[in-house]
């Protein structure tokens, strides 16, 4: 695979991009998926899109693998933009869901996410508040990643726990090649703003959503882990692909100064001063007020931009 070079970008929503012989994207709105496995044979999911985007991701696996269903799905996270189609799925697919441990208890009914903050600036952060935070219940179908770091269904692949999006949150990586899915541990376009998480801005390594991220600690120290890796090519769950100078700069640069880069930890935000233990999933659940609070902000503030534009 090149450093220089990636194939185009898909310019239809379910459209394909391969970016390797056996690891294709496929682009959604406002987020992506992942199949591993080479075209005709035994495949995995990564991420579930969207609600109502269910349709769109068998069309895609129908165009590389025909009528084979995937082996498993594998889940970077739980956030409902990465499992907004997984019932439907699995209503017809009937296959294992794997996440992290510290992910379960919010895909099977027991843990809500912590709140979504619309206080980090942008005007998809006002409106983040309307992003539900669960709790979703996926039942039987979910189960712990393996300890050893194996993902299932996809030899050569190793999950890397990068916490502080959520608790639970992991990365994908393939050292043939240097291929990293790094979900939202770090995304390829400003997701707090509307073009951002439409992916129509200029591609740029910057941190993960910051209306969705409460812990900036662990975010940071997962920045670190990812760019010790010093991968070839990162696709993220938001935004294209990086490859090249552009990624080695930019995420050595990330990693280096995450408190100060304008693309780093952000300016404002609830969480930065009331961040989220990681790692005890019961913390996340959110506090009523809070919620109050915080909701009645994202209200105020979409209110307040639909009123400049009339």
């Amino acid at each position: 695979m090149s450093d220089t070079l990636l194939p185009p970008n898909p310019s239809l929503l379910g459209g394909v991009q391969r970016l390797a012989p056996d690891v294709v994207r496929v682009r959604l709105p406002m987020v992506n998926v992942f199949f591993l496995g080479a075209p005709g044979g035994d495949w995995v999911l990564v991420d579930a899109g969207l609600p109502g985007t269910a349709g769109l991701i068998r069309q895609a696996a129908a165009q590389v693998y025909g009528s084979r269903p995937p082996q498993a799905i594998v889940l970077t996270h739980g956030h409902f933009d990465h499992v907004g189609a997984l019932r439907p799925l699995l209503a017809e697919w009937n296959v294992p869901v794997y996440a992290h441990p510290f992910e379960l208890p919010h895909l099977t009914g027991k843990v809500a996410y912590p709140f979504p903050d619309p206080t980090v600036g942008g005007a998809m952060s006002l409106t983040s508040p309307l992003f539900l935070p669960g709790p979703f219940d996926f039942g039987a179908s979910v189960r712990p990643l393996p300890a050893d770091g194996a993902v299932p269904g996809c030899p050569g692949w190793r999950w890397i726990h990068t916490p502080g999006h959520t608790e639970g949150h992991v990365s994908l990586w393939r050292e043939q090649g240097g291929l990293l899915i790094a979900g939202d541990a770090v995304v390829t376009t400003p997701q707090e703003t509307v073009p951002g998480a439409l992916a129509s801005t200029p591609t740029v390594l910057r941190r993960p959503p910051a209306y969705y991220t409460p812990n900036w600690d662990a975010a940071s120290d997962s920045v670190r882990t990812l760019a010790a890796l010093r991968p070839r090519l990162v696709v993220t769950g938001h935004g294209h692909p990086l490859a090249g100078q552009e990624l080695a700069a930019t995420l050595g640069r990330l990693a280096q100064d995450f408190d100060h880069d304008p693309n780093g930890r952000p300016g404002r935000g609830w969480y930065l001063s009331h961040p989220v233990p990681q790692g005890q999933p019961q913390a996340g659940r959110p506090d009523p007020m809070r919620g109050y609070v915080l909701g009645a902000v994202g209200a105020a503030g979409a209110l307040w931009l639909l009123t400049r534009r009339r």
